[in-house]
């Protein structure tokens, strides 16, 4: 049986794992994650420029939160996430090419 598409054991082709520079912060959502299908989704509508289907998707993610209990915000793991976020704009602000 074949691992499944986006796997460490079947990586896709354009996994960027192998390709980041040792400095260069990243942000993994796994499987697990209840909202990781719908997110990558979510990704994929605004990087193809389909505004109608993101704004459909994200308010599908809106449902399916308002149903489920916020992360307090005082969280670390809360925290953290807006951390690697600070540091993806200032790396790219940093690397900028051009």
């Amino acid at each position: 049986m074949t691992a499944p598409l986006g796997s460490k054991a079947n990586p896709s082709q354009f996994d960027c794992l192998p390709h980041l520079a040792e400095d260069e912060p990243y942000f993994v959502i796994r499987a697990d994650d209840p909202l990781s299908n719908a997110l990558v989704e979510l990704h994929a509508y605004i990087g193809a420029g389909q505004s109608g289907a993101a704004h459909n998707k994200l308010a599908e993610i809106m449902n399916f939160t308002a149903d489920n209990p916020p992360r307090p915000t005082g969280s670390p793991k809360y925290r953290e996430t807006f951390g690697i976020s600070a540091s993806m704009e200032r790396w790219r602000d940093e690397h900028k090419k051009g």
